[in-house]
């Protein structure tokens, strides 16, 4: 199994960004699926969560209301659709396969005036 993460960058506060995971070597569609993130200096912690069909999802507070995260079965993708975005919202961003404990290697998303 491997996800690869893509669509970080810079953006100013109140931005936008969509992140995309790209999963290889399974069926995304037989499996939940989550992002989490990792600020300088702190733990990384959870952001969102799919499961396989998109119906049912779960956020971090602090991201509710702001983000959204979907999934493309046909074509193996989970996004992260990310608006209003804060500063504190700077951090590397990392799909997760839960089942198996797979890992992307991350996309860097930096939100400053």
């Amino acid at each position: 199994a491997l996800l690869v993460e893509s669509g970080g960058g810079s953006v100013q506060p109140g931005g936008s960004l969509r992140l995309s995971c790209a999963a290889s070597g399974f069926a995304l569609s037989s499996y939940y699926m989550s992002w989490y993130r990792q600020a300088p200096g702190k733990e990384r912690e959870f952001i969102a969560s799919s499961d396989m069909t998109g119906q049912n999802t779960n956020y971090a507070d602090s991201v509710k209301g702001r983000f959204t995260v979907s999934r493309d079965n046909a074509k193996n993708t989970l996004y992260l659709q990310m608006d209003n975005l804060k500063p504190e919202d700077t951090g590397r961003y990392f799909c997760r396969r839960p089942t198996g404990n797979y890992w992307g290697q991350g996309t860097q998303v930096s939100v400053a005036a």
